[in-house]
């Protein structure tokens, strides 16, 4: 339902001066492209800013009429958001991390109705959870992970962004997944 009016009827509308139709854009793809840039730079306050940037460049390029990704707004801006927080570890000379205990948590974005206290902290632990196995996995499998799952990228858009060919993100892809069972085994950690 909420996807009755298409991003590109959006898209069109806003680039005649609907403004309402940018803010309509941002709330559909908002967790997706967040989720994306928290995995990424670890931090929800460069997350924000980040996320700022992007729909900045985004509303910028609108606007200049340059965008001609019809169809693919999504991947394209969950490229955009990469890029930018690429960038950002660049300029500070860090490397980038999924997330920290410290951090927001990623998985705040799904709604689930009508959890119990007890439900709430059973979620909150198998996130937790689920953050400290995906911090465990190296750097281009994670990449992998989170384009695939949180910007919901087709490989082939993945393997495009990232540099690689389609077969080695599918391949990162397959290691990721396993080495996520493996972890899951060794460790005896249950996910119920």
């Amino acid at each position: 339902m909420k996807n009755k009016i298409s991003d590109k009827a959006l898209i069109k509308q806003y680039v005649q001066g609907n403004e309402a139709c940018l803010e309509m854009l941002i709330t559909r793809h908002k967790s997706k492209v967040f989720t994306t840039i928290i995995l990424i730079v670890n931090d929800t306050y460069i997350a924000e800013d980040l996320f700022q940037e992007t729909f900045i460049k985004v509303i910028r390029t609108l606007k200049s009429g340059k965008y001609n990704e019809e169809g693919k707004f999504l991947p394209w801006v969950v490229r955009i958001a990469r890029n930018l927080a690429i960038d950002y570890f660049r300029k500070t000379k860090r490397m980038p991390k999924v997330t920290s205990q410290d951090g927001e948590d990623i998985f705040r974005t799904f709604e689930i109705n009508e959890e119990n206290r007890e439900q709430k902290y059973i979620r909150s632990q198998k996130e937790n959870t689920i953050r400290q196995i995906i911090n465990m996995l190296p750097p281009e499998q994670k990449e992998v992970l989170v384009l695939r799952h949180y910007g919901e990228m087709s490989f082939k858009e993945i393997a495009r962004i990232t540099d690689v060919s389609i077969n080695t993100a599918l391949g990162r892809m397959r290691y990721a997944l396993n080495n996520m069972r493996k972890i899951i085994a060794e460790k005896s950690i249950v996910l119920q």
